[in-house]
């Protein structure tokens, strides 16, 4: 029934082979890689559904292959290390990586860690909407904000941003009820899910990334707690 294909980007040959056929038998299509570089190299002329990316590998690490695709898509990624420290995970959250996994690993949790991931991917667009003001288009539309719903398109001062997958589902939550606080830990669960397991950072690197793309974008921290989109005017 799966049609999805994932790359595996491991140095250890063996680890390789297990966590592909495992895959396999899953009914995920897979590309094996043994560096960041030849994964970059696929990159620019394949788009896999999911990467499953070791940290330490030779050259270029996976800290850095995961910067560099978080610039440009919301592909999930699951990193797998050998270092268990908290501040490796909260690093690789932050900077994009969906999971985190440390060897050893079972290949069994790996594969639900996959299916978990693809399962909350497709249900994003299943979430309902709720009291949200619309135009005739569709359209939610807060001062210079506009975003398009159907299209997953964002509008900011007429202009065109370009949004991943988690920045316009961050966004859509907080310019659908204007100026409610919402608690770091409700975004977690809203935007990547119930069963989400790391830092309430990983939210604070969104905010930075929102607030980059659109500057004077009147998202206002809410200090000790979380964040909402003030919008004078509007009653909540």
């Amino acid at each position: 029934m799966k049609s999805y294909q994932i790359a595996i980007v491991e140095d250890d040959c063996h680890i390789r082979d297990i966590v592909e056929n495992y895959l396999q038998k899953e009914g995920y299509s897979t590309i094996s890689l043994g560096s960041a570089e030849e994964a970059l190299m696929l990159w620019n002329t394949e788009r896999p559904d999911m990467w499953i990316l070791d940290i330490m590998l030779p050259g270029m690490n996976g800290y850095e292959f995961c910067k560099q695709i978080r610039k440009e898509a919301e592909v999930p990624i699951i990193m797998i290390s050998a270092r268990d420290e908290e501040v490796d995970k909260i690093l690789g959250l932050e900077l994009g990586s969906d999971d985190y996994l440390t060897k050893p690993f079972s290949p069994r949790e790996l594969v639900a860690r996959v299916n978990r991931l693809f399962h909350r991917l497709n249900s994003l667009t299943e979430k309902s909407e709720q009291n949200i003001v619309f135009s005739k288009s569709n359209d939610l539309i807060i001062d210079e904000l506009r975003l398009v719903l159907d299209s997953r398109l964002v509008y900011w001062k007429s202009k065109e941003i370009e949004m991943t997958v988690k920045e316009f589902s961050l966004l859509h939550t907080l310019a659908a009820q204007p100026n409610r606080a919402f608690s770091r830990n409700e975004l977690l669960t809203l935007v990547w899910g119930g069963d989400y397991f790391g830092s309430d950072r990983a939210i604070d690197d969104l905010v930075k990334r929102l607030r980059r793309k659109m500057e004077d974008l009147p998202l206002e921290t809410v200090w000790g707690y979380g964040y909402r989109m003030r919008v004078d005017g509007v009653k909540t």
